[in-house]
């Protein structure tokens, strides 16, 4: 196994001179680093997307038993829900694991109010979604997620590998040259299931109360959260304080 490179000892990117050619754009070359370097302990944090599915699909070829980890926050589609059936099927080797939050949705109405994303959003995300991957994250040095450079301006100038000071981890990146196109022409040539909200103009896909379709062309990121200053859930913002 290669030397880690952890949070503490980060100094930059090591593919920051890296010019990929292949087909995969350096994915490929990134995740048999990552999981060379990081081996068990390194976890996907998959909202098993359309980038989801491509990344699950090279992660299986690379390491059959990789961990996979779904913020399972009991507000999502059932077409996400049918999705994760589907996948666990077809990727029987895979851990993928479902991690709730401390309260289910009628304990936080309880303690918070009623649909508590449409008033306090942040809060929303920190309870059900930012917490449980900081208990996820505990204790481990490295995690895998699906961003690209495309999606959206926050996302521009992400690197394979990067310091994430949200978690106190490092964060690879692995499809940041890939295109919205790049991401679909890989699922059709591989047949990969998909979830089918994704057919009917929906390009994010997160929990159902904060996710709409949007106009062909759009950002993104434009049905998360529509009508707010808001485009993350905080997963992949530096942390600001209290919640």
């Amino acid at each position: 196994m290669k030397p880690q490179i952890t949070y503490d000892t980060f100094v930059e990117d090591p593919f920051i001179d890296f010019e990929p050619n292949d087909a995969t754009k350096g994915a490929e070359s990134v995740l048999e680093w990552a999981y060379d370097t990081y081996g068990d302990s390194m976890i996907y944090a998959c909202s098993f997307g359309a980038e989801g599915i491509v990344l699950i699909d090279m992660i299986s070829k690379i390491k059959k038993d990789a961990t996979v980890v779904f913020l399972d926050t009991g507000l999502h589609f059932p077409q996400t829900y049918e999705l994760i059936y589907k996948v666990k099927k077809k990727y029987p080797g895979l851990r993928i694991q479902m991690k709730k939050p401390d309260l289910t949705v009628d304990e936080q109405a309880e303690k918070y109010g009623s649909a508590l994303w449409k008033r306090q959003p942040d809060q929303c995300c920190y309870l059900r979604k930012i917490k449980p991957l900081e208990d996820t994250l505990s204790g481990a040095v490295s995690w895998l997620s699906g961003l690209r450079r495309e999606q959206s301006p926050s996302r521009s100038k992400t690197n394979f590998v990067n310091k994430d000071d949200r978690f106190h981890s490092i964060k690879i990146c692995p499809l940041i040259y890939w295109t919205w196109d790049d991401v679909w022409d890989y699922i059709k040539e591989n047949n990969l299931d998909y979830n089918e909200l994704h057919d009917h103009g929906y390009p994010s896909i997160g929990c159902f109360p904060c996710t709409q379709a949007v106009s062909a062309g759009g950002d993104s990121r434009e049905g998360r959260w529509v009508g707010l200053q808001k485009t993350e859930c905080g997963l992949h913002t530096v942390e600001k304080g209290g919640h």
